[in-house]
């Protein structure tokens, strides 16, 4: 029997890497569709590689040719400075996005469309922890980020409803690991490598976004993308919608004191509160039972051990010249 053939669009992005890395790692036929926007973009030379613009149908209906099953993970996206100052670009990005891929989907018949969310479609919840089915009771995100993602799960049901092709989604909550870089401006990438980045860089009083008082659950991307796969290859996964993520909460300010207290700084711990942006969500908890009990998932890294593994990378870079 052939080998399952997977597209991973995003396939060299902080996620999208991490899922070709594990597919290949298992043995199957992986081709990577990409931009190369972002400065980590990292590429598997085991994997077949098409640099493309997903925004541009034409080339995207090539890259589709003989896919079984197409993870797609293509997306503009950054921490939540960039959601506030690129919100159109986001929106009219990410759709350009979804209906080439989507469209060259269907036209190549692939078996599978695995489409990677985000935990902001339930920016707008009061429900916690949040259950894929609250989103049928929640309103819809404010932000343009949040809300590019949902239309994305639309996408899912509608190209199944009018041409059959079958779909899964996947929303990962607060993803990190080693080979996400901070960005110049804060907020430009996610919390963990920014709070990492000003303390390599001896800030003193630490800089927090807000009132620390936000929570988070934190997952490793290498369950995440273990999770995307596991639901890939499930016949349980199949038109169907799935959190991906860790059930344990943590402040943002217990965050900050405990990446402190794992680089061995030699000072008190202190922070400094600064202006938070408009969309910082306060609260943010999976309920993923769904995917225990229908895909038989769950994460395993240790969160401790994750953020010291990027702790240690991220200082590898700066001592390398890189961050």
């Amino acid at each position: 029997m052939a080998k399952t053939r997977f597209l991973v669009t995003g396939g060299a992005g902080f996620i999208g890497s991490e899922i070709v890395r594990q597919l290949l790692d298992t043995g199957y036929n992986v081709r990577v569709a990409d931009n190369l926007s972002k400065k980590e973009a990292s590429l598997d030379p085991r994997a077949e590689f098409i640099k493309v613009d997903l925004t541009e149908k034409t080339p995207t209906k090539e890259v589709f040719n003989y896919i079984d099953i197409c993870i797609n993970a293509a997306a503009k996206i950054g921490g939540i400075g960039y959601f506030h100052k690129y919100p159109a670009t986001i929106l009219s990005e990410n759709n350009k996005i979804y209906s080439s891929t989507f469209e060259a989907a269907i036209e190549a018949k692939i078996k599978r469309m695995i489409y990677i969310s985000s935990s902001m479609v339930f920016e707008s919840t009061s429900l916690f922890p949040s259950k894929e089915s609250d989103l049928k009771r929640i309103p819809p995100p404010v932000s343009s980020y949040g809300f590019s993602k949902l239309t994305g799960e639309w996408y899912c049901q509608a190209f199944w409803d009018e041409y059959k092709l079958p779909f899964a989604i996947c929303r990962p909550f607060n993803a990190y690991g080693i080979n996400e870089f901070p960005e110049r401006e804060v907020g430009y990438a996610h919390v963990i490598p920014d709070l990492i980045k000003k303390i390599l860089n001896n800030q003193y009083p630490l800089e927090l976004l807000g009132d620390g008082q936000q929570t988070r659950c934190f997952t490793h991307v290498s369950d995440v993308a273990s999770g995307v796969i596991a639901v890939a290859l499930h016949p349980n996964g199949k038109n169907q919608d799935f959190n991906i993520g860790s059930e344990h909460e943590i402040k943002m300010i217990d965050l900050a004191q405990k990446i402190w207290a794992a680089m061995n700084i030699n000072k008190p711990f202190k922070l400094k509160y600064v202006p938070g942006f408009e969309f910082d969500i306060k609260k943010r908890v999976p309920n993923v039972q769904k995917i225990k009990k229908m895909i038989n998932w769950h994460p395993r890294v240790k969160f401790e051990n994750g953020l010291k593994e990027v702790i240690i990378w991220l200082k590898a870079k700066k001592d390398q010249g890189k961050l």
